[in-house]
């Protein structure tokens, strides 16, 4: 077997052209012209024997074995572009990059970091927050908290909180309100979550848990927020009840800004949030730590009462 390497600048062609699809954009990328792009695609696909690219009237399509090349040289040169990240960082401290979602990372997941970086104290912690799923193969994120199902293509997850909705409001406004049964909801204002009112969402919405809770409830419409987060902070400040999901309420609730004054009619939300990294990193220390630290804060909150 032949240990020979193609040329590394070929192989950044390679790269930035089969994400980007044009070579034109690979190009303006890597500060080179179109042309020179051009020239290094096809010299890879002389070095190896076969096309890599597709070209099309008006665009260029990976081929199958160009696609699964693709997937080998970009892992390969995200991990290069991570190590040399971590190498670069002043006093040669490691660095740990975890990407969640705005909500859990407000309300859960950064009330708690300080406990992380405890455990990690030579590591520079970066938490990048943002709601879309972030493609771990540049190398960029370490690892990320997502919200779902559990199916996340070519990574490794973990199921680490499953997630249950209740309605929570803040003390004052339950006992205004006299909210002593389900139906006393009828005459609250009922704070809505975005992502909860679409047609195509699997998660529970407030008819559910009326219907769950024995309520015949019309059709009502409240204030709604693009963030879980939003909507539970406006709950706190007494604005009304919200379908809180139990991970976004926990520490609230155990403050005592909020109450679950029907903790006994809680929905099931059919996601949860998974740990997911690269495949091949489940035994790299840092993600082991994180790994461990999760199911320690997951374990405490399910621990407290109410939980």
């Amino acid at each position: 077997m032949s240990n020979r390497l193609p040329p590394l600048q070929t192989l950044r062609a390679f790269e930035a052209t089969g994400r980007l699809l044009s070579m034109t954009q690979a190009g303006a990328e890597l500060h080179v012209t179109a042309g020179a792009i051009s020239r290094q695609i096809r010299a890879l696909e002389e070095e190896l024997g076969f096309p890599v690219f597709r070209r099309l009237t008006r665009q260029i399509v990976l081929t199958q074995a160009g696609a699964a090349f693709h997937q080998t040289v970009s892992r390969a040169l995200a991990d290069i572009a991570r190590d040399a990240d971590r190498l670069r960082v002043q006093g040669g401290n490691d660095r740990l990059t975890i990407s969640t979602s705005v909500s859990f990372a407000a309300k859960w997941f950064a009330p708690r970091l300080h406990r992380l970086a405890a455990r990690l104290p030579s590591v520079d912690i970066h938490l990048e927050v943002s709601d879309v799923n972030i493609d771990l193969s540049d190398g960029r994120v370490d690892a990320t908290i997502r919200y779902g199902v559990g199916s996340y293509p070519q990574t490794v997850s973990e199921r680490i909180l499953d997630e249950t909705m209740c309605p929570v409001c803040s003390p004052h406004y339950r006992d205004e309100k006299q909210i002593t049964v389900p139906a006393d909801l009828l005459g609250c204002t009922l704070l809505n979550e975005e992502r909860l009112l679409h047609d195509d969402s699997t998660l529970p919405k407030w008819a559910l848990w009326f219907k769950a809770a024995g309520v015949s409830a019309p059709r009502m419409r409240g204030p709604t927020f693009s963030h879980g987060s939003l909507a539970i902070e406006a709950a706190i400040r007494g604005e009304g009840v919200a379908l809180g999901r139990s991970a976004l309420v926990c520490e609230d609730i155990a403050a005592g800004r909020l109450v679950e004054p029907f903790a006994g009619i809680r929905l099931p939300a059919g996601r949860g949030y998974d740990l997911v990294h690269r495949p091949g990193e489940e035994e790299e220390p840092m993600i082991m730590t994180l790994r461990e630290w999760l199911r320690d804060e997951v374990r405490d909150v399910l621990a407290e009462p109410g939980s």
